[in-house]
């Protein structure tokens, strides 16, 4: 297991809408051990594959409040079979757009059908966090950043911010 370089906005990575994993054997496992220590590293609470550069429908994500008590939760190919139209606001932020913070209105419940980390299909309920976190992974899943749901200029500052810390070099 070890810990990925995680992209961050402006990065055209970003924006690309991830595939479908066919099948989740050791390759995808050893993927989502990889992602959960980089998202650890960071003192992340999810994670999308894409975000480490790979465009694969995998998600990570641990909203445990101790430390010591890890609850990893892993999401291949999730999709959101419902949500209800009553809202909650977070105040969400995001490895990608590292030190950026803004109030963001989702669903504050929703069912996601997915695979788990042995590939069994899975069902799961979730509300408050747990909704908010997974709702925002999946966004990441179709290329959508949670600054998108700012107001342009909102959104364009935070950008520019992001742009300057970005050292002036390219990496193949």
């Amino acid at each position: 297991m070890s810990v990925k370089t995680i992209l961050t906005e402006p990065n055209k990575l970003l924006r690309q809408i991830s595939i479908v994993v066919t099948e989740v054997g050791s390759v995808e496992q050893k993927l989502m051990n990889d992602m959960l220590d980089t998202m650890y590293d960071a003192n992340g609470i999810g994670l999308a594959a894409i975000q480490i550069g790979v465009p694969k429908r995998i998600i990570v994500m641990d909203i445990s409040k101790d430390e010591n008590k890890k609850e990893p939760m892993y999401f291949v190919n999730p999709v959101i079979k419902k949500k209800n139209l009553e809202k909650s606001t977070y105040e969400e932020g995001c490895l990608s757009v590292p030190n950026q913070f803004a109030e963001i209105d989702r669903p504050s419940k929703c069912e996601i059908e997915y695979l788990d980390y042995d590939g069994k299909k899975q069902l799961l309920k979730a509300e408050g966090l747990l909704a908010t976190c997974i709702q925002h992974e999946i966004d990441h899943l179709e290329g959508i950043l949670f600054i998108d749901y700012l107001s342009k200029l909102k959104k364009s500052m935070i950008i520019k911010k992001l742009s300057k810390i970005k050292p002036n070099r390219i990496i193949v």
